[in-house]
């Protein structure tokens, strides 16, 4: 597993879940759940996962689905701002939902959408829907996503919560192979703290952290 956290660089994991050759860690400081190391997916599991995927904008079920966190952060945002879709994946309708309430935004994902050009530019926001669970270096993944958030700007995350009680085993989302961390919402509490970032819960399993402004 290494000797720190992958999200938050804390020291105390702790063993929280075997199934066959997988081992997952559980982290004390922010209580995130980890797939070890050395059984992360390397890229071409991870795009012959992702080309399953029928996530498309013309799909009214996934535009239903994405409102849980478009919905409040469009109550947040000022008129037309500049924001990128994190990881949109091949079909990225969050975009459309976006850019119909007038913003405009910008669209990377390492596979379909790589052009790094876009990571080099600063924004009013930034979504990573579906996103932060593939996260292999989480850490190094919010440093990368606070340089490019403006003061002042929103960064806004859907996710499955791993809440207490739920049978991690039998969790249709730890079965995925490509989710390889799962969060609480403490976890992301603990990261606003580290980052600077005010926090808030609107709806479960959607996250709005804001950069701060000065």
């Amino acid at each position: 597993m290494g000797t720190h956290c992958r999200v938050c660089l804390g020291k105390e994991l702790d063993f929280f879940y075997r199934q066959e050759d997988l081992v997952y860690w559980s982290c004390s400081r922010c209580q995130a759940v980890l797939l070890d190391e050395k059984k992360l997916p390397d890229a071409h599991e991870e795009l012959k996962r992702y080309q399953e995927h029928n996530n498309y904008p013309v799909d009214a079920g996934y535009r239903n689905f994405l409102n849980r966190l478009a919905s409040p952060l469009l109550q947040k945002l000022p008129g037309r701002s500049l924001g990128l879709d994190y990881g949109c994946g091949p079909g990225p309708a969050l975009s459309v939902i976006l850019k119909k309430a007038g913003h405009r935004v910008e669209l990377y994902d390492p596979f379909f959408y790589p052009d790094k050009i876009v990571l080099e530019q600063k924004y009013g926001f930034i979504t990573c829907s579906e996103v932060v669970e593939h996260f292999h270096r989480p850490y190094e993944e919010f440093v990368r996503l606070d340089k490019m958030l403006c003061p002042g700007g929103w960064l806004g995350i859907m996710t499955c919560f791993f809440l207490p009680g739920h049978d991690f085993g039998q969790w249709h989302y730890r079965r995925d192979p490509t989710h390889v961390v799962f969060y609480q919402p403490q976890t992301f509490h603990l990261l606003a703290g580290m980052f600077g970032w005010s926090c808030e819960i609107p709806v479960p399993n959607v996250v709005l952290m804001q950069k701060n402004r000065f």
